[in-house]
């Protein structure tokens, strides 16, 4: 116990010494990596990076091949930060396995394995090389033989002191593998000397052999041979992962062979590989797993073929799958640590404490990547590092145990201030002290010790957990913890609250669309608990802050009412009521069926069209929760205002009929058709058009109608019809039949008028007589035949126009723009021409301008008044006869000046006065211009306020008297007449009515009556009220 203390108390003088932060554990960030360096240029420094983070910050040193170096008794070797500079670098004391180590008070970090190596190539031997014999045709080899060295190697060769390197093709390849020149098939133009140059990128240097001559043998040409493989892959290469991976195979013949690869197991070579120019080199870039297995190589000419073949062997270095994480563990805990890696062949495991292997020991157990530590004390406090290794690589996976010994301590896990549950709840009241070892907990309430009942009981992390708590349990609970370090205690208080109850769920309901209902959600709370209420439809809330179309949330604070305004079909469903609160959520869903007029219809066919029928059918929509009980079909046409309905046959279609014939269709018109449904609820909306069709034609059955005629010339027979309509026409090539003869004769002569537009017909004939009657019929017909003919009408030929000018004519101005024309009928014959009617035609004597103008009288008028003439004016007139031939000859003219212009002052300064039922009105006498009518008399005008009949008084004289039951305010005005017509009108006057006034106007005027006696004439538009002279 005594050296526990002592540890106890030697972790806060650590962290004081780190400055007062946490204590973390050295963490690499950069970690040293192989390095090759050229022996020639040994005398520069070579640095090995180590960084690390840490708190305090980490020391660093290093170890080559597992010894730590002494970096203080040498000048070539120091530290640079962490990292490891090295001057002027040797090979029989630098190289080796290089690992930087990073310590703090934590522990020590062991960095991954970084090798130095050095490289060099020595010079070729200066002796001269043998020369090579060979005849023409024949396959040689030529021997490059590197001379001693250290790192990768690249080969070329050179011809006869050429500069360029002899370059690969189909009969020549150099191999990057032992560095030889393949010829397979000699020709006299490779005769000469061959030079191996070889170049050693790492040691930054390259070197050339002495020339190996190649002569050609005088004894023939080599007859042709089956290929000979000289350069073949090993039986075995091992293969990294991600690596790029180059297999050779040329063989020497004649003719020159071909090369080509394949895969053994027969599947194909991945899409990924490249091949040299001459195919002797594979190329497999990133290597993976799938690019296992067996290879080969096959080369062929015409006198055979020879194989290789070799295995590549996947490999991969060790990679994490499982790392280490930090434990932070009380005293006497157990540790368990897992690592696992990945990697070809498998890895093995070993474990490192501090930098150090980790060995088995009572407490320590050691599996595979599995660390167990049991019973924990401080001294196992550390660094701890798990490495994967196989025979290409080892990595390390790091991780800290602190292990804790305090006293218990609540600073950051105090007890819960308020918990708050409802009555007949279960409630859980956390005790969670930091402390290590583990603390003993126990509860009191108030000063009490808590002991375990059948509702009260202590969990084992120390928790106190209330069953169905009651009101009686509410108040403050403390929980002591203790271990061998101290005690520690925290407070909280539990709140107990009335349960909320669900009191007015939601009801299923079964409404029509467009209908506007309420979902009722009501609960019974515990004052102080504030409820929150939500809806969700069909498992998606409804955003009701945003204002959603249709829903709306009404209510109180306990009611959270849900209205749907206006509902449509597609709102059918489940709605849930959700209530929260602070320790509960409630819920009650209610099912809505919402049921509306049925859908449109689908899919509408038209089938078997003849000249009036067509024969539908189609497909019932959506019945919309209310099943169809009929269908209507509606037809459009061009000539059709919208969509009409049309017969059927059957005539009622219920909701089980879904095809019928159209019946009564016009012949030789294109239709759209229809169908829509309708239920219990309503009619729906109608199916989409069918296509247009146009029904057959047939022969016309509907006759021109209005047969008419008459006019012309005497020659003529003018015959007028109202034409048929298109839709009516039945067919193409529509005209038009005119059936025609004198009364009384048998034969018909008949006309033809192809044309649908002509409603007129004029039949000339010299021989017939003025006003001779015809019996005329009006048929039609098409493409398909002639059809109806209209009743037989009676139509007159033309006739001469009047012979005879009126007489007796005269005229006479009425007003300044009237004048009346009038003359003597004419007694007409048969010799001296028909007379329908007169024509008046008036002009003035002013050649600039245009004839007046013209009117008609029918019949036996003899009179007729023409009106909007200038005052003051000289018109001219005359008269003729009209029929339907024409007018006959003019009377004389007569002429008539009209009156002059009415007054076109207004009388002015009127005055009244009014003395019971009695007004008295009094005015100036209007002065006339040059140029206007002389003034006759005066007309005055009244009415009452609120009513439209207006009464006319006339007066010669400048003053009138009235009498009227003036129970409501009058309106007066006065207005001059003359012969040219009445004058101006003075502006209106209000006379208040007998109770509101008893005198006023314009001009003060005596009491005692009026100026003038005047007999007065009463002309009263719209009887109303009683006058009377005096």
């Amino acid at each position: 116990m005594r050296l526990l203390w002592k540890l106890v108390i030697l972790l806060p003088l650590i962290s004081a010494r780190a400055g007062g932060g946490p204590l973390s554990r050295p963490s690499f960030t950069q970690e040293p990596q192989d390095v090759t360096v050229p022996l020639d240029l040994s005398q520069s420094e070579v640095t090995l990076s180590c960084a690390a983070t840490g708190h305090p910050p980490p020391r660093y040193r290093w170890r080559l091949n597992g010894t730590d170096l002494d970096l203080s008794g040498t000048s070539r070797r120091r530290l640079d930060g962490g990292s490891l500079a090295i001057s002027r670098p040797r090979p029989d004391q630098d190289a080796g396995a290089y690992q930087c180590l990073a310590t703090n008070p934590v522990g020590t970090a062991l960095s991954q394995q970084a090798r130095l190596r050095f490289a060099y190539i020595e010079d070729f031997e200066t002796k001269a090389r043998s020369t090579v014999s060979v005849r023409e045709g024949q396959g040689v080899v030529l021997l490059c033989g590197p001379p001693p060295h250290s790192g990768d190697l690249s080969y070329a060769w050179t011809f006869n002191d050429n500069p360029l390197h002899v370059q690969e093709d189909r009969r020549r390849f150099v191999s990057q593998e032992t560095g030889n020149l393949y010829i397979a098939k000699v020709e006299p133009s490779d005769v000469g000397n061959y030079t191996c140059s070889v170049t050693n990128t790492e040691a930054q240097r390259r070197v050339q052999g002495p020339p190996t001559p190649l002569v050609q043998r005088p004894d023939g040409v080599m007859g042709e041979y089956e290929p000979k493989i000289e350069l073949r892959f090993p039986d075995t290469v091992q293969a990294a992962k991600d690596s790029s991976v180059k297999l050779e195979c040329f063989a020497l013949g004649n003719p020159v062979p071909g090369i080509s690869w394949r895969r053994l197991d027969g599947s194909p070579l991945p899409g990924k590989v490249k091949y040299s120019k001459s195919q002797a080199t594979l190329e497999i870039p990133n290597f993976q797993q799938e690019d296992e297995g067996f290879y080969e190589c096959t080369a062929g000419n015409l006198r055979g073929r020879n194989r290789a073949k070799g295995r590549l062997v996947f490999y991969a270095p060790p990679e994490w799958e499982q790392r280490l994480q930090d434990a932070h563990l009380s005293l006497h805990d157990s540790l368990l640590w897992e690592c696992r890696a990945r990697g070809r062949p498998s890895p093995w495991y070993t474990w490192l404490k501090n930098g150090e292997p980790l060995r088995p020991q009572e407490r320590i157990q050691i599996e595979n990547g599995t660390l167990i530590i049991t019973m924990l004390n401080v001294s196992d406090s550390g660094v701890y590092q798990c490495a994967a290794e196989n025979k290409y690589q080892i990595i390390y996976a790091n991780a800290e145990l602190r292990v804790l010994a305090s006293a218990p301590d609540f600073s950051k896990n105090p007890v819960k201030r308020n918990s708050v549950i409802q009555v007949g709840g279960d409630i859980v009241i956390e005790c969670q002290p930091q402390a290590s070892p583990r603390a003993t907990v126990s509860w009191k309430r108030g000063a009490q010790s808590l002991r375990q009942s059948g509702r009260v009981s202590l969990l084992e992390d120390g928790s106190l957990k209330i069953h169905n708590v009651t009101r009686s349990d509410a108040g403050p609970y403390t929980c002591v913890a203790t271990n061998q370090f101290g005690v520690a205690k925290s407070t909280g208080s539990l709140v107990v609250k009335e349960p909320t109850v669900l009191t007015v769920p939601p009801s299923p309901m079964d409404v029509t669309v467009g209908e506007s209902i309420v979902l009722s959600c009501q609960v019974s709370r515990d004052p102080s608990v504030d409820v929150a209420f939500a809806w969700s439809f069909n498992e998606h809330i409804i955003d009701l802050g945003k204002g959603v179309a249709h829903f709306e949330r009404v209510g109180g604070e306990s009611v959270g009412d849900l209205m749907i305004r206006n509902i449509q079909l597609h709102h059918s469903g489940r709605y849930l009521c959700l209530v929260k609160t602070a320790l509960e959520r409630l819920s009650a869903a209610a099912e809505v069926i919402v049921r509306g007029p049925p859908g449109p219809p689908q899919d509408v066919r038209v089938e078997h069209v003849s000249s009036t029928t067509s024969q539908l059918s189609w497909r019932p929509g959506a019945d919309n929760r209310s099943p169809v009980r009929g269908f209507a079909v509606q037809a459009r046409t061009p000539f059709s205002v919208g969509w009409q309905a049309v017969a059927t046959v059957p005539e009622i279609l219920s909701g089980q009929t879904y095809n019928a014939t159209v019946v009564g269709l016009s012949p030789w018109v294109e239709y759209e058709f229809r169908v829509v449904a309708g239920n219990g609820i309503g009619i729906g909306e109608p199916s989409r058009p069918s296509e247009l069709l146009r029904t057959k034609a047939s022969v016309p059955v509907v006759a021109p109608t209005n047969i008419h005629g008459g006019g012309g010339s005497r020659s003529d027979l003018v015959v007028t019809w109202e034409p048929v309509p298109e839709e009516l026409q039945s067919g193409g090539d529509f005209g038009y039949v005119v059936l025609l003869r004198p009364v009384g004769a048998t034969a018909w002569t008949k006309h033809r008028l192809p044309a649908a537009e002509p409603s007129r017909f004029v039949y000339r004939n010299e021989s017939v007589s003025p006003l001779s009657p015809f019996e005329v019929k009006v048929g039609v017909y098409n493409s398909e035949g002639e059809g109806a003919l209209s009743a037989t009408s009676i139509v007159y030929s033309g006739e001469d126009e009047p012979q005879l000018a009126p007489g007796g004519t005269s005229v006479q101005s009425s007003s300044a723009s009237e004048m009346e024309v009038s003359w003597t009928a004419i007694a007409w014959n048969g010799n001296t021409g028909r007379v329908l009617g007169y024509e008046v035609s008036y002009w003035t004597d002013d050649s600039r301008e245009p004839s007046a103008g013209r009117v008609r009288v029918s019949g036996n008028v003899t009179a007729k008044t023409i009106s909007g003439l200038k005052a003051n004016t000289l018109y001219f007139a005359s008269v003729r006869a009209y029929n339907t031939g024409g007018t006959g000859p003019s009377s004389p003219p007569v002429n008539v000046t009209t009156k002059k212009s009415p007054p076109s002052q207004p009388p002015a300064n009127i005055a009244w006065k009014l003395t019971n039922s009695k007004l008295c009105l009094n005015w100036e006498h209007v002065r006339t211009m040059e140029n206007e009518s002389e003034v006759l008399g005066y007309k005055i005008l009244y009415r009452q306020n609120r009513r439209s009949e207006t009464h006319v008084l006339e007066t010669n004289s400048t003053s009138a008297e009235l009498r009227a039951p003036l129970e409501e305010d009058y309106l007066v005005e006065v207005r001059a007449v003359s012969e040219g017509g009445d004058g101006s009108r003075s502006a209106e006057i209000r006379i208040p009515r007998v109770s509101s006034l008893s005198s006023g106007g314009g001009l003060a005027s005596e009491p005692g009556g009026c100026f003038l006696s005047v007999v007065v004439m009463v002309f009263t538009v719209l009887l109303f009220g009683h006058l009377h002279d005096e």
